[in-house]
């Protein structure tokens, strides 16, 4: 039986990503088999942290996992190392006595816990001095009532981190980061902070260029060198990238010409797509890089389980560059002009139509745990749910393994 899972990225004040949640199918309401959430939890830690000792998915970062209140009553957690992952209380549980027992046991036992979609009430005080993580939903608790409640703690000289849920957007963060929460969880790092035509900077046109060689059937790669070489930054990134690869030989690869044609057609591009855009805006966190190449290998591999002809690499593309207006701060409308894209790929970027379109909106639903459009997606697709489940969690892996041959972000 197939995992089903998604990840959402938590981010610090500086938008470095600290871990992930893993999301399971969270009820017997949502599109997936029928099971429960302490099943759902079990589940997840089996197949995610029992047989390997760390999780695949999380790229060496912190996991969370919610805990309904059976398995904490059952010191489910106490099976699996301490440093494993971030226990996340859920807002589902009763605050009675035994739980109290078990959250204490789990603190005295050096695990991580946290209180998921607090909602202040007087029988919750009592668990607080054992928690080290309070979650807040910004959706349900305003950024101002939160932020009176962080102030009021750290008056007292609690050490507690903060974390806000679903922040949308850059003026979010900013506010949710203003009332003092440590923490951030949301895509207001995958949307762009200024939708308005700007002038892009030299490093930005020089990865622009490169989109558009690496968007051609065949790659040129005497003008993929050309390019490269007109950057001498972005050149050592190149020869640091491919030597890091092929540590092994006993000559290290020390011409442009020698690293583009090693790296190949499909290689070069997860280089573009990395390297490329990390240093055309150094401000942009990590995590919305690596969501681009994840999206990217999702729908080249979804492409190629659809009963429909699809090009995968034109579906490659469509998730390679479905975050290109974010990480340009351009419309992607504008961008998409000055890309030779073949027209259903600017459809799917512009309008999400067609199957690419459809397999765009499946990546976007799979990011957000949005199970019910899943459903409705994998209906319209149709391709059956446990495909498209085991398609995500392979490109999730995929992008882990890519992330460790890559040179650090400056």
């Amino acid at each position: 039986m197939n995992s089903y899972l998604a990840r959402q990225p938590v981010l610090n004040r500086e938008k470095d990503t600290i871990g992930y949640e893993l999301l399971f199918r969270d009820g017997p309401k949502n599109s997936f088999p029928e099971i429960g959430d302490e099943q759902a939890t079990h589940r997840l830690l089996t197949d995610n942290f029992l047989s390997s000792g760390n999780n695949e998915v999380t790229s060496g970062k912190k996991a969370f996992i919610n805990f309904p209140h059976s398995s904490l009553i059952n010191r489910i957690p106490l099976l699996f190392p301490k440093k494993s992952f971030i226990i996340e209380i859920l807002e589902t549980c009763q605050p009675n006595d035994e739980l109290l027992e078990a959250v204490k046991e789990l603190h005295h036992a050096g695990y991580t816990l946290a209180l998921d979609d607090f909602t202040p009430t007087p029988e919750w005080n009592r668990f607080i001095p054992f928690v080290h993580i309070i979650k807040f939903d910004l959706r349900v608790m305003p950024i101002a009532k939160a932020g009176f409640f962080i102030r009021r703690h750290r008056d007292k000289g609690s050490r507690i981190t903060f974390l806000a849920e679903k922040v949308e957007t850059n003026d979010e963060f900013m506010a949710a980061s203003d009332a003092g929460f440590d923490l951030f969880q949301g895509y207001f790092f995958s949307r762009p902070e200024i939708v308005r035509k700007k002038a892009l900077k030299p490093s930005a046109l020089t990865t622009l260029r490169l989109y558009r060689e690496i968007s051609r059937p065949e790659v040129n790669f005497s003008k993929v060198e050309k390019i490269i070489a007109t950057d001498v930054t972005l050149s050592y990134k190149l020869l640091h990238h491919v030597n890091n690869m092929t540590y092994t030989r006993a000559k290290p690869i020390s011409s442009f010409k020698q690293a583009l044609v090693y790296l190949g057609e499909e290689k070069l591009r997860r280089f573009v797509t990395f390297v490329a855009t990390s240093h055309a805006v150094e401000n942009k966190p990590e995590s919305l890089y690596f969501l681009s190449l994840q999206r990217a290998r999702f729908s080249e591999q979804l492409s190629q389980q659809l009963k429909v002809n699809i090009d995968s690499n034109q579906a490659f593309l469509t998730g390679l560059f479905s975050l290109l207006d974010c990480i340009l701060d351009q419309p992607i409308e504008a961008l998409i002009d000055q890309l030779p894209l073949d027209t259903p790929v600017q459809h799917a970027l512009i309008n999400r139509q067609g199957h690419l379109g459809g397999i765009l909106r499946l990546a976007i639903a799979y990011d957000q745990a949005d199970w019910k459009t899943i459903n409705r997606l994998c209906q319209a697709l149709n391709i059956n749910e446990s495909v498209v489940a085991q398609t995500y969690l392979e490109s999730l892996k995929w992008v882990t393994v890519f992330e460790q041959t890559l040179p650090s972000k400056p």
